[in-house]
C-alpha cells in the first residue's frame, strides 16, 4: 500500500511541476498538485520509518515517498521565520507606487496599494531592506537601475526616466508565478546624489517564502556593485 502511495506522491509532484513549467496549467494549480504530492509523501515517509523501525523492509515506492517528503519539507523550511506577507519595500513610510502594473490584465480588480499592516511585520523580519543612497546623479542612477533590472532577467514593462520610475515583472522558472516590481530613483533632499527605492509584490498567495525580500537584496547588491 505505502509502496504504491510513494509512487503516487512522486508522480504528483513531477506532474504538478512539469505541467506548470510547460505552462499547460496555471501555476497555482500546478503548485497545488505538487504540494499534495509532497504531503502524501510525508504520510508515506512516516509509515515507512515506522515499518523500518519494526524490522520490515523498504521498497522502491517507499524510497520515492521519502524523497518527496524531503523535497516538500526542505522547501517549507526555506520560509521558516518569514512573515506571511507578499509585498516588500525599501521605503515603508512612502512605498513606491505601481502605476503601469495597474493596467495589466492579470492585475485587473486587484489593489496594488501597499498594505499598512505589512510594515510592522517587515520591520521585524527584514530590517536590512532600506533605500540605497548613491553619489550618482538621478539620471545616471536610473540608467544603472535599468541595466541592473535587465541583467536580472526581469521583463521591463514601463520605464520613465523623467519621473525616475521603472516597472517590471519577474516570472519564476518552474511554476510561472509572476511578481510585480517597481524601482524609484529620486534626488537626495540635501543634493549631491540619489536615493533608490524598490518594491516587489507577488500576484499570488498570501506569503512568498521570502522571495520578494531576497529579490530586493539581490537587486541592491548588483546595483551597488555596478554604480
Amino acid at each position: 500500500m505505502m509502496n504504491t502511495l510513494g509512487f503516487v506522491a512522486g508522480l504528483a509532484m513531477l506532474l504538478g511541476a512539469g505541467l506548470a513549467w510547460l505552462r499547460l496549467i496555471p501555476g497555482l494549480v500546478g503548485f497545488g498538485i505538487f504540494a499534495l504530492g509532497g504531503l502524501l509523501g510525508v504520510v508515506v515517509a512516516i509509515a515507512t520509518i515506522i515499518a523500518v523501525v519494526r524490522g520490515r523492509g523498504m521498497r522502491m515506492g517507499n524510497a520515492v515517498g521519502l524523497l518527496a517528503a524531503a523535497v516538500i519539507l526542505g522547501g517549507a523550511s526555506l520560509g521558516a521565520g518569514v512573515p506571511s506577507i507578499n509585498d516588500f519595500t525599501t521605503d515603508l513610510a512612502d512605498p513606491p507606487a505601481f502605476r503601469h502594473a495597474e493596467t495589466l490584465a492579470p492585475n485587473a480588480g486587484r489593489s496594488l496599494a501597499y498594505p499598512a499592516d505589512f510594515a510592522a511585520q517587515q520591520r521585524t523580519c527584514c530590517p536590512d531592506l532600506v533605500p540605497v543612497r548613491t553619489a550618482d546623479p538621478p539620471a545616471e542612477a536610473f540608467g544603472t537601475a535599468e541595466e541592473t533590472a535587465k541583467s536580472l532577467g526581469w521583463a521591463i514593462t514601463a520605464s520613465d526616466p523623467a519621473a525616475g520610475t521603472l516597472e517590471a515583472v519577474d516570472t519564476t522558472t518552474v511554476f510561472g508565478f509572476q511578481d510585480d516590481i517597481v524601482v524609484r530613483v529620486r534626488p537626495k533632499p540635501e543634493g549631491g546624489g540619489s536615493i533608490v527605492d524598490m518594491r516587489s509584490k507577488s500576484r499570488d498567495g498570501k506569503g512568498d517564502m521570502g522571495v520578494n525580500a531576497e529579490r530586493i537584496r539581490t537587486f541592491v547588491a548588483r546595483f551597488e556593485s555596478a554604480s
